[in-house]
């Protein structure tokens, strides 16, 4: 690093280092509970941006925007600001899996995040780049930018995405860079390093930009937004928008030629990266030579914004050469003509190991040390803006000496991301799917704000309108579940007929409505003329209300599960315990016990190479350390 004169630009009680998705959130967590926050940038304009897919939520990432809102996050309501179309994925499967999806105007939510962050009390934003962390006695003491500024503070959060000696790839060509043609950030890692933190290196990409007015629409399919658009925040009313339409188109054989003829000067088969990339979003080159059976490959069509030319190219992520991609994407119908404005590009990052985090997000080694968002191996805007507000929540609640809010993977899909990172590990960008999570019938996404309004509240980040609106909605709910149970109908002709006109199963005694909409072919709005007393409810209390009855049966069951699930997760393992002194573990139990220290034999459980029969032997041991502090507690 060159050296650059010091001073002591000022002093806060957190200072969050990225200001994407996962730092935006941090940072209006941590000042809107009353702490004096610091939120530093590389560049003003990175602000929440959007590097890749122009679009917030879809499967199992809906959940998590649905969650962060629950919480008292911001994802929610700027997305409802910054929308041009809406869709619910999956509705043809139980609502379990029922997922928003939106295409966002991706200048318009980065101007709208700035704005929240810029007029929010207790917080300051600053353009500079953080360069080294100051230690003292195991504890955060203070960050050293590049300009020489100095910043005391009590705690810090590292949220610094793609940015870590980031290198760009495009073919045969490479180089230093952040993501959307910004800055690399080179010197932290080595800071990191250098106080011991285990980094690792990763990779992502995205697809190319084309201009709008070089596509041939008319050789697409057409992909409209839903006729009812379903907001993400619990605290928006309703949306009404002039929808903007996608489009889809497929890749060819000839596409399959031109990338087949051209893999050896992709750097992802040359061997020049070195970093993993994501398995679930892999590159066109890496579909078609994994799937040669496979003579097309969707490709989506999605506008970037109301106020720009610029098309992304959904499906396409490809790390070839410019001069390739031009054939390939020419080679598309409707696309022959059609000009890149920004090639496609794999850029590699330093993350960390996530293994080396407590649940809560703070770093094992050093106090006051949180990170989140993709340095902690998560891809995507929702997954780290759902860590975003868990670090800014508990670094907050560090600093007052309270017990951290630790979501449960019985609790939350944003539980699910984090156990899975801090247990697990990744060697890949980590990607949340429903399939993930256990106990998906009970952490759907029309319930959220049940879920964890309550604890958004009781930390003091939910204020008292959501909480009000939360109260309202769950009483409503419950009151709406307590009529139907105690509305009966008589097996009248009329009755009969209706039934029968939607497909059911005539009435031969007296039934409540609660007892009917138990049948999958009926729906609430289709026995509304068998309920004159029915009163007038939103769209998310109706919903609530229908999945509740219909998945009585299954969700008595699951919650039974997780019944047995809480009783492991509150048996807690002292972080003091020495693994290699317990008799009976295997030795690769006692390695991974060491290296991970789980807060929980449930957490234990879930560590590869730790066995069932090593989790019996920790009861057992548990139990032992139980008897003899009561005999020693009897003995006083």
């Amino acid at each position: 690093m060159r050296q650059v004169k010091k001073f002591k630009a000022g002093k806060y009680d957190i200072v969050v280092i990225g200001a994407g998705h996962a730092g935006s959130e941090a940072a209006l967590a941590a000042a809107r509970m009353g702490k004096k926050t610091l939120i530093m940038t590389m560049s003003l304009d990175s602000i929440s941006m959007m590097p890749c897919n122009p679009n917030i939520g879809g499967t199992g990432k809906g959940h998590l925007v649905r969650e962060i809102d629950a919480l008292g996050g911001q994802m929610g309501l700027v997305i409802d600001k910054a929308m041009i179309q809406c869709r619910m994925l999956n509705t043809s499967k139980g609502p379990a899996v029922h997922s928003l999806r939106a295409q966002a105007d991706k200048r318009k939510y980065h101007v709208n995040m700035k704005q929240e962050i810029e007029n929010q009390n207790n917080l300051d934003l600053i353009q500079n780049e953080a360069v080294e962390l100051e230690i003292e006695d195991g504890v955060i003491k203070g960050v050293l930018t590049k300009t020489g500024s100095y910043y005391e503070t009590k705690a810090i959060i590292i949220c610094t995405g793609t940015y870590l000696k980031g290198r760009i790839y495009i073919g045969k060509v490479n180089y230093e860079g952040g993501p959307g043609g910004l800055f690399p950030s080179n010197e932290l890692s080595d800071s990191l390093r250098n106080l011991g933190v285990k980094l690792q290196r990763l990779k992502t990409g995205t697809p190319g930009r084309v201009h709008a007015d070089s596509i041939d629409y008319s050789q697409m399919i057409i992909q409209e937004g839903d006729e009812e658009i379903v907001p993400f925040s619990f605290m928006t009313d309703s949306i009404d928008i002039d929808q903007k339409p996608c489009y889809l188109t497929y890749t060819n054989e000839i596409t399959h030629k031109v990338i087949m003829d051209n893999l050896s000067l992709s750097p992802m088969y040359s061997g020049e990266m070195d970093g993993v990339g994501p398995r679930y979003c892999p590159s066109i080159e890496d579909k078609v030579n994994r799937f040669s059976d496979k003579p097309k490959h969707q490709i989506f069509v999605e506008p970037e914004g109301l106020d720009t030319k610029e098309m992304y190219i959904q499906g396409m992520s490809t790390t070839l050469p410019e001069e390739v991609q031009i054939k390939m994407y020419r080679s598309i119908k409707g696309m022959e003509n059609c000009k890149i404005m920004r090639p496609a590009y794999a850029i590699e990052y330093d993350c960390i190991d996530p293994t080396q985090l407590k649940r809560s997000l703070e770093y094992k080694n050093i106090d006051n040390l949180f990170f989140a968002g993709q340095i902690n191996g998560s891809s995507g805007y929702e997954e780290a803006a759902g860590q975003g507000i868990i670090a800014g929540i508990n670094a907050v609640l560090k600093l007052e000496d309270k017990e951290p809010l630790i979501l449960d993977r019985s609790e939350a899909y944003i539980g699910v991301l984090i156990d899975d990172l801090v247990t697990k590990g990744t060697q890949e960008p980590y990607r949340m799917m429903t399939s993930r999570a256990e106990y998906r019938l009970i952490l759907r996404q029309d319930n959220a704000d049940v879920r964890l309004t309550e604890k958004g509240y009781k930390v003091g980040l939910v204020k008292e309108e959501r909480y009000k609106r939360y109260i309202e909605k769950k009483t409503k709910v419950d009151e709406e579940i307590n009529r139907l149970q105690n509305t009966i109908i008589t097996p009248k002709d009329e009755t009969n007929e209706i039934l029968e006109s939607i497909g059911s199963v005539s009435l031969k005694t007296p039934t409540s409505i609660y007892d009917l909409l138990k049948r999958p072919e009926v729906k609430y709005d289709d026995i509304k003329p068998l309920d004159e007393e029915r009163p007038e409810i939103s769209e998310l209390v109706k919903t609530q209300v229908e999945i509740e009855i219909k998945y009585e049966g299954y969700i008595k069951k699951q919650l039974k599960q997780i019944k047995q699930f809480k009783k492991m997760e509150n048996k807690k393992l002292s972080k003091d315990i020495d693994y290699d002194s317990i008799e009976g573990l295997r030795l690769e139990a006692r390695q991974k016990l060491s290296k991970l220290k789980p807060e929980s034999i449930s957490q234990a459980s879930r560590i590869s190479g730790v066995s069932p029969a090593d989790v019996n032997v920790l009861l057992i041991y548990l139990e032992q350390q139980r008897r003899i502090k009561s005999k020693d507690e009897y003995k006083k």
